[in-house]
């Protein structure tokens, strides 16, 4: 999965952006002493230091080279992909969230359980909740496997939760207009 993320700042725009031409010459004609390019960029009017120069000389020219193409999305990004009822995603989201599920296997896996996890909340079928747990807690991922088990120690609560139209939301409401009159009284 880290290997999704890698070059996500490849299309930052640098102050040595004007200058990498020169630089890949300069490589190119055998000055690989970064000190001796840093100077010759100063004469051009490079006015930043000397850590940005020999930063790009070991990672572009001394044989890492940048990533190439658009850049990968954020996890953030995905988190907002899977967390999104399908039918909600824009097409192009839709593309994207498959191409980064196609490469992460472990993903996949985890946005099924959340998919069935969030149908579950929307359509008030807590009666499904043991198998959900059940099927969970064999996943090969630690952490769903703690929220299953997590869920299950309270595991009426939870049915509850998911079947009965009744919630607490205008409680909490009044809970949260109470505190905020206080902190505005008080401080």
């Amino acid at each position: 999965p880290e290997a999704l993320f890698t070059g996500q700042r490849q299309n930052r725009r640098t102050a040595l952006d004007p200058y990498k031409p020169y630089l890949h010459d300069r490589w190119q004609d055998g000055c690989t002493n970064a000190w001796q390019l840093w100077e010759e960029l100063k004469e051009q009017g490079y006015s930043h230091g000397y850590a940005s120069v020999r930063d790009y000389i070991r990672s572009v020219l001394r044989g890492r080279p940048q990533p190439i193409g658009p850049r990968p999305p954020t996890a953030r990004t995905v988190t907002r992909w899977i967390l999104t009822h399908p039918d909600a995603l824009q097409e192009s989201d839709r593309i994207q969230l498959k191409t980064v599920l196609a490469a992460c296997p472990e993903l996949d896996v985890l946005a099924s359980h959340v998919r069935s996890f969030a149908r579950m909340l929307t359509q008030l079928e807590g009666h499904r909740m043991p198998e959900w747990i059940e099927v969970a807690s064999t996943a090969d991922l630690p952490a769903l496997q703690s929220f299953a088990r997590h869920l299950e120690r309270d595991l009426d609560a939870v049915i509850a939760g998911l079947s009965l139209p009744w919630n607490s939301g205008v409680v909490d409401g009044h809970v949260n207009r109470i505190k905020m009159l206080k902190r505005q009284m008080f401080g």
